[in-house]
């Protein structure tokens, strides 16, 4: 962001969004690897020019860490035998398409949520792991808090709990003014201005909404105005 901004000789903005996650057309994109409803190669990257496939850390990761990123990623209950199913099968042949990863998944799950594919939060985990997304997005929000202008305001959309939890606990500290040792004489009034005030309360998706556009179900949004430069 900052150096799209200099390219074009703009120092601050008025606003920054911030749409987190997968897009319609890379889920519906096949080659891409990201939906387990349509046949491709298991590729999750983002910038398909670099990076490690996630068929390629799934053929050399230890099932230890597999289960991890399955559970903390996924918030999957099932991330033990989804995990050991997944080391099994690659010992018979490589894990390279995403219907063989949705069918390993599907034969380990016993039970899902009625209306979600087994598959739903293993193939998260995996695109968030891929991608570091979650690295990236504690990265980015202090940048685009930089860029604001006075007054300017950033808004967040994110679409699961470990993006909304990162997203509001940011806006939270940076609406905080700083923090003294108790007993110090200091009068509230000469406290530094928190960076960032929230705006109105989340706006989670309405069931109308949902009904029209089932992939914004999940969806969170966030805003937070900028009440000036920080000393």
């Amino acid at each position: 962001m900052r150096q799209a901004l200099e390219q074009r000789g703009v120092k601050r903005v008025a606003g920054v969004l911030l749409d987190l996650g997968v897009s319609s057309p890379q889920l519906d994109e096949p080659g891409r690897g990201f939906s387990f409803l349509r046949e491709g190669p298991l590729d999750m990257r983002m910038d398909t020019t670099r990076g490690e496939t996630a068929a390629e850390w799934l053929a050399r990761a230890e099932e230890n860490d597999i289960r991890e990123v399955i559970r903390s990623y996924g918030e999957e209950r099932f991330a033990k035998p989804i995990a050991a199913a997944i080391v099994e099968a690659r010992g018979h042949e490589p894990v390279r398409s995403t219907r063989q990863l949705a069918e390993i998944v599907g034969r380990a799950v016993r039970t899902r949520e009625p209306g979600q594919h087994p598959a739903t939060r293993t193939f998260q985990a995996l695109r968030i792991h891929v991608n570091q997304e979650l690295e990236e997005l504690e990265v980015t929000l202090p940048v685009a808090v930089d860029l604001l202008e006075p007054g300017g305001r950033l808004a967040v959309i994110s679409f699961h709990s470990l993006e909304d939890r990162i997203v509001k606990h940011f806006i939270r500290d940076r609406s905080t003014s700083d923090k003294w040792p108790r007993g110090v004489p200091v009068r509230a009034a000469d406290l530094p201005p928190p960076e960032l005030r929230p705006v109105g309360r989340a706006i989670k998706t309405s069931e109308a909404e949902a009904k029209r556009n089932p992939r914004a179900r999940s969806a969170v949004l966030r805003v937070a105005e900028k009440t000036g430069e920080r000393e």
